[in-house]
C-alpha cells in the first residue's frame, strides 16, 4: 500500500526516512543549540531532582491527577523569569501551539497568522475554518492592512521570535504594530528561548518588550533547553481559559517529570552561565558572516542549494567529513537549503572548516 506514493516522492527527491546517526559526528543538524543534549552532569542533576519525590511519572492528564510539583516549579520559574503571570507545561510544542490557536479563536474572533508561521499553527489554524487570515512574512504593513480589514471581536497574531527555516527574527515592528491594534499576540519562541537577549530569554527580551495582559508566549524544551516539551507564559486569565478549553491539556496524560526537571536544570545551567553562552554564539556569527557572507542574528544558517538531489548528496559528502547538517527539502520550504546550526558545543574551527567545504562545493 501507498507504494505508488512513495515511489513519487524518491523521484521527486523527497523521500525521508529516519537514521540512527552516529554520536561521532559533529552535530550541526539538530535544534540542541547549546549542546545540552550531550552534558551528562545536568542529566544527574534531573535524576537527582525528581527521585526526592515518591511519585516520578504522569499517571494522568494535569486535570486528573498527573501534575506534579516539578511541573509547578518549573512554571512558576519560567514565568517569574519571562515577566509573566502564570506558565502551563505541555507535551510538545506541536500541541502548544495546537493548544493556543485551537481553543483561544472563538467565535467571532480572528487570527491573522505570519505565512511562515510553523506546521503546528498551519494545522491548528485548518480547523478554524474562515476566521484565519494570513499576511506577509515579517511585513507590519501588510498585518496592519489585514488587522483594519478584518475587524472581529478578538484579533489575535501568531508570529515566530525566530523562523525556523530562514532564522530570520520577527520584525520588531510587528509588536509595535500589535500594540497599537489591541489585539492578542502569540509569540512561538521555540528557536528564539536560550539564543536571544542578554539573559537569553528570548525575542521580547532582545527587543526589551516587557510583556502585559496581551502578550502570550510559547516554546519547546527540545531545542535550547536541551529536554524535551513546552510551555506557555500568559495572563492568568489566559491560562485558566487553556486549563478549561485547551484539548491538547485536558485529554493527554500531563508532561514527562523527568524531562521537565531537565528542563529546570537546563535553565537554571543558561541563567548562570549567559554572558560565556552569549559570547560563543556571537562568535559563531561571526565566523558564518566571514566564510558564507551571510549575517544571522540567530544560530540557524540556511544556504540554498540548486536542487533536491545536491542537497542530499552535500550531506551525505559532508558525513564522510564528520559533520551532520540538514538537507531540508519541499515541503518545509519552496527551495531546498542546508540548514546549518552554529551549535555553540562545536568549535569555532570545524565550524569554519565545514562552511568552507560547503562553499567550495557551491562554486563548482
Amino acid at each position: 500500500m501507498y507504494t505508488k506514493e512513495l515511489e513519487a516522492l524518491k523521484k521527486a527527491g523527497r523521500f525521508r526516512q529516519r537514521h540512527l546517526y552516529s554520536d561521532m559526528l559533529d552535530d550541526f543538524a539538530s535544534n540542541d543549540y547549546l549542546g545540552l543534549s550531550s552534558k551528562k552532569k545536568q542529566f544527574k542533576k534531573a535524576c537527582k531532582l525528581v527521585d526526592e519525590y515518591s511519585t516520578v511519572s504522569s499517571k494522568a492528564s494535569m486535570l486528573v491527577n498527573g501534575y506534579h510539583p516539578i511541573h509547578k516549579i518549573f512554571e512558576m520559574e519560567m514565568a517569574e523569569l519571562n515577566g509573566f503571570e502564570e506558565g502551563l507545561v505541555v507535551g510538545s510544542g506541536f500541541l502548544a501551539n495546537l493548544a493556543l490557536i485551537e481553543s483561544l479563536v472563538r467565535k467571532g474572533d480572528r487570527l491573522f497568522m505570519d505565512e511562515e508561521y510553523h506546521a503546528s499553527g498551519v494545522m491548528a489554524a485548518e480547523l478554524l475554518g474562515d476566521r484565519v487570515t494570513t499576511f506577509r512574512h515579517n511585513d507590519a504593513e501588510d498585518l496592519k492592512q489585514k488587522l483594519q480589514e478584518n475587524p472581529a471581536n478578538r484579533q489575535i497574531v501568531a508570529v515566530e521570535g525566530v523562523y525556523s527555516m530562514g532564522g530570520d527574527l520577527c520584525a520588531r515592528k510587528i509588536f509595535d504594530t500589535v500594540e497599537e491594534s489591541g489585539a492578542l499576540l502569540i509569540v512561538d519562541e521555540a528557536h528564539s528561548a536560550g539564543v536571544l537577549g542578554k539573559k537569553l530569554l528570548g525575542i521580547f527580551e532582545h527587543y526589551g518588550i516587557v510583556p502585559n495582559e496581551r502578550h502570550i508566549k510559547m516554546g519547546t524544551l527540545g531545542k535550547a533547553y536541551g529536554s524535551y516539551g513546552a510551555y506557555i507564559l500568559a495572563s492568568k486569565s489566559i491560562i485558566s481559559f487553556l486549563e478549561n478549553r485547551a484539548k491538547p491539556v485536558i485529554y493527554t496524560t500531563a508532561p514527562s517529570v523527568f524531562d521537565t526537571a531537565l528542563a529546570y536544570v537546563n535553565m537554571k545551567y543558561i541563567r548562570k552561565n549567559a554572558k560565556k553562552i552569549r559570547e560563543k554564539i556571537k562568535a559563531r556569527q561571526q565566523v558564518a558572516e566571514e566564510e558564507i557572507g551571510k549575517k544571522t542574528e540567530s544560530l540557524i544558517l540556511p544556504i540554498e542549494v540548486p536542487d533536491n538531489d545536491f542537497a542530499l548528496f552535500m550531506q551525505e559528502g559532508l558525513m564522510e567529513q564528520n559533520y551532520l547538517v540538514g538537507a531540508i527539502r519541499q515541503p518545509t520550504v519552496q527551495k531546498p537549503i542546508l540548514r546549518v546550526i552554529l551549535n555553540t558545543e562545536v568549535s569555532t574551527e570545524k565550524l569554519r572548516h565545514l562552511l568552507r567545504l560547503i562553499r567550495l562545493n557551491l562554486v563548482q
